[in-house]
Parts: structure tokens; C-alpha cells; sequence
């Protein structure tokens, strides 16, 4: 699985005067595995937003970044009570959060959506371009190829960077600039992690998506009409038996 990144942030406001002086203190603990030996606890000291101390337990120790943080860091090295009691920390803390974390969302994953469509390429490119969609998938880990006839293209290729719906999931859009060869098939393939095998959709050009896009709305509008139409119909059935008819002499 791909590395993993989660800090939990916990800020305590020790000193907060009139004239805006203010220290506060950052625990995270970041991880790439619920293995022990992958978790970094880090706490830093920070004074009017600029840190000038950390401790890290890769290193075991506090490290300082100013010469008020050198001096502290020093002093606080020297307890060792203190330093083996920080050390601590990434197991009695990070590691039970963590494995919540792999139990409840971290293990999941989500199959992408995969939709393949044309577009109009700016003036003085290749004559067409596709589209290759793939959205709504999690872990953010996905790789993407463009098939042509089976055989991987490389060329005339571009491909965005995953990123992020804001809801855990993520998109990612390829592009592919070619010239249509008569017979030949164009596929948009991608591997994730939620997907026993490899997701092949192929290119369909039979109708392009403006002309897909024209039949969809006619056939909405025939529909519509018809069902007006019925209801007219049924509107003046109804009048017509409610009618009373007068003799004339």
C-alpha cells in the first residue's frame, strides 16, 4: 500500500497576553505502516508561529533551531526520565490511533470510474483527442495507459496528478492526441489497488459525444411530447362524457 501521511494535531496555548505574545506545542505522529518501526513521533515547540525546538524519536532527542532552543534542548536532553518517557510516546500513543485508523479507513478502497470521451484540441494540434475520466477511487495510488490496439502509447500523452475530491476520494484525467487509423482500437486502461484486474475501456467512435449528446436530447423531447400529447388526449376524453346533450326542436 502506499505511503501513508496523518498528523494529529493537538495545540495547547500556554502563554496568550495582551500584547499577542503566544507559544503553543504540535504533536503528529506520521507513519507509512502500523508497524512500530514506521512510526515518527514528532513534538514541536513552537514561539509566536516559528519553532524553535522538536523533539523526534528517529533521533531520540530534542533538537533546537534557535539559540533559546539549543539551550533548552540541551537541558532537556539531560533527563533522561523525560527523554525515555517521550520515546514512549509513538507506542502508547500513535500506534493504538493508528490502527483504528488501517481498521477503518485506511484498508478500504474504492473502484474507479472510468469514462472515455472526445474533445476539440486547440487550433493547430492533432485532429482529435480523447479523454480518458477516471474518478471517485480510493487509495489515491492509480496508474493510467492509453492502449492502441492492445500496445501501450506513449507519445502525444499527458496525465494529471491525483487529486483530491475533499470527500477521501480522488480523480485523475489523461489525455491522448492521435490521428484515427481506420480498424484500430483505442483503449484507456488503469490498475488501482480495489481492482482484481486492469480496467480496459474502449473508445467507441462510431458517434461522436456531440452527436450522442443531440440523439439523448431529441429522444428526451419526443418523450415529453408524447407524454403531453396522452395527457391532452385523456384531458378531452374526459370533458367529452362529461357533457350533456340538449335536443332540439
Amino acid at each position: 500500500m502506499a505511503s501513508s501521511l496523518l498528523c494529529w494535531l493537538l495545540i495547547i496555548i500556554t502563554i496568550n497576553t495582551a500584547d499577542g505574545f503566544r507559544e503553543n506545542q504540535m504533536f503528529r505522529c506520521v507513519f507509512t505502516s502500523p508497524e512500530l518501526k514506521d512510526i515518527q513521533y514528532i513534538q514541536s515547540l513552537i514561539y509566536n508561529k516559528k519553532e524553535y525546538a522538536r523533539f523526534d524519536s528517529n533521533l531520540g532527542r530534542f533538537v533546537g533551531y534557535t539559540e533559546f532552543g539549543v539551550k533548552n534542548a540541551e537541558r532537556w536532553n539531560k533527563d533522561q526520565s523525560y527523554i525515555a518517557l517521550l520515546n514512549t510516546t509513538k507506542e502508547t500513543y500513535c500506534k493504538p490511533n493508528i490502527d483504528i485508523d488501517y481498521q477503518v479507513a485506511l484498508t478500504k478502497s474504492v473502484a474507479p470510474t472510468v469514462r472515455l470521451y472526445s474533445t476539440t484540441p486547440p487550433a493547430g494540434h492533432h485532429p482529435s483527442m480523447l479523454v480518458c475520466r477516471v474518478y471517485d477511487f480510493y487509495p489515491k495510488t492509480i496508474k493510467v495507459q492509453w492502449l492502441r490496439d492492445g500496445q501501450e502509447v506513449t507519445s502525444d500523452v499527458t496525465t494529471t496528478d491525483e487529486m483530491e475530491d475533499g470527500d477521501w476520494y480522488y480523480q485523475v484525467h489523461s489525455q491522448l492526441e492521435y490521428t484515427p487509423r481506420s480498424g484500430e482500437r483505442i483503449s484507456c486502461r488503469v490498475e488501482h489497488s480495489s481492482l482484481k484486474e486492469p480496467l480496459i475501456t474502449d473508445w467507441d467512435p462510431s458517434i461522436p459525444d456531440s452527436e450522442r449528446n443531440k440523439l439523448a436530447i431529441g429522444a428526451s423531447g419526443l418523450i415529453l411530447g408524447l407524454i403531453l400529447s396522452l395527457a391532452g388526449f385523456i384531458y378531452y376524453k374526459r370533458k367529452a362524457r362529461g357533457r350533456i346533450l340538449v335536443p332540439t326542436s
